[in-house]
């Protein structure tokens, strides 16, 4: 028995490429059973996400050619061989394992990549395509990826604009932001992303407010909110908690006597204001208000690249418990050769780990 990973990734492929093999959520208990019977596979996990496309395979076979199995995924005639990666045995154990823990990532420690594997491995198991050899690995992997953000602080601290803008926010208002309302003042990416952030995290509402007021409706619809004129923003602002400014204004558009008197008339509540744009929305000395708290794009960026050198210095930390996990499972597995999986030891298939986070 052989155990493999045959992927391609934003590594070794494009978008361009990606997106030609990318297969949705909902079709890959079909693309798994397709990939099982054409490549003859014993047991088999296929991961897709926007930064990756991987098969995990189980083969009697010792000839089996992983990257001919890889093009079943296509009904294109494009050839992905030039971009994919494989790995046998051990290694594709310890792949897998840096995968889950969110140290292949394109930001290095995110999670979201935790909870793919896992929705990619109940998908395989439902349709009976794993068996005692991939339950055990996947379910190892889930358990180092749960080691990694609890022993670990690799996953911690954000590191992206939009979800530093959520950290500060939650800072400032004691993690709560179920009862607060967002505010968005032209309706850029980078301002949407931010809004997109603050709304995962359970805002209570979000404004709208845009030059173009059929875009600002557009977007207040996507997150059940509400559209504001450009000219009302001052009066909307009133309400919100949360303000977001990313608008490709050449000059400043919000003053200090303009927010001075959005405080006097909110009672002094704390307001943060982000702006992200480029020039800058929003005066400087509004941050000398009382209970105003602003943070423009190079405030963001400066916490973003310290989370990162943070997480890096992790790194040695998660390699070493991934280390610890390959080798057990190695050996339970593999027996005395880890790149060549011998016979699976008899052991009752588990149910799927719980992930956290």
């Amino acid at each position: 028995m052989k155990f493999f990973v045959v992927g391609l990734s934003y590594k070794t492929a494009p978008v361009e490429i990606r997106e030609q093999i990318a297969v949705h959520a909902s079709r890959l208990r079909c693309h798994g059973c397709r990939l099982k019977l054409a490549g003859r596979l014993s047991e088999v996990v296929l991961i897709s996400t926007c930064n990756r496309v991987e098969i995990y395979g189980v083969t009697p076979f010792a000839h089996a050619n992983p990257f001919q199995i890889f093009q079943h995924l296509s009904e294109s005639n494009c050839d992905f061989s030039p971009y994919l990666y494989y790995k046998e045995g051990s290694q594709a154990v310890r792949h897998l394992f840096s995968v889950a823990g969110g140290l292949d990532s394109m930001v290095l420690g995110e999670t979201e990549i935790t909870g793919q594997v896992k929705q990619a491995y109940q998908a395989a198991h439902e349709a009976k395509l794993t068996g005692r050899f991939l339950n055990r690995i996947f379910q190892t992997a889930l358990q180092v990826a749960k080691a990694i953000r609890t022993r670990t602080a690799v996953g911690r601290g954000a590191t992206s604009v939009g979800s530093v803008a959520v950290e500060l926010a939650g800072r400032i208002f004691d993690q709560d932001l179920s009862q607060k309302t967002v505010m968005i003042i032209g309706a850029g990416k980078m301002g949407e992303a931010c809004v997109r952030h603050l709304s995962k995290r359970g805002a209570r509402s979000v404004l709208v407010s845009n030059r173009s007021f059929e875009r600002a409706r557009a977007l207040a619809a996507e997150f059940g909110g509400r559209a504001i004129r450009l000219d009302d923003c001052l009066d909307a602002m009133v309400e919100a908690d949360i303000v977001v400014s990313s608008t490709g204004s050449p000059a400043t558009i919000l003053h200090r006597a303009d927010i001075a008197g959005v405080m006097e008339r909110r009672g002094h509540r704390p307001l943060v204001l982000i702006d992200i744009a480029v020039p800058r929305d929003i005066a400087a000395d509004v941050q000398d208000l009382a209970n105003v708290y602003l943070y423009d794009v190079d405030d963001l960026e400066v916490i973003v690249r310290e989370n990162l050198r943070l997480r890096e210095q992790e790194l040695a930390r998660c390699e070493e418990l991934i280390e610890k996990h390959v080798n057990d499972i190695a050996g339970r597995l593999f027996g005395k050769s880890p790149s060549a999986p011998a016979r699976v030891p008899a052991m009752a298939i588990l149910e799927p780990a719980v992930c956290g986070g």
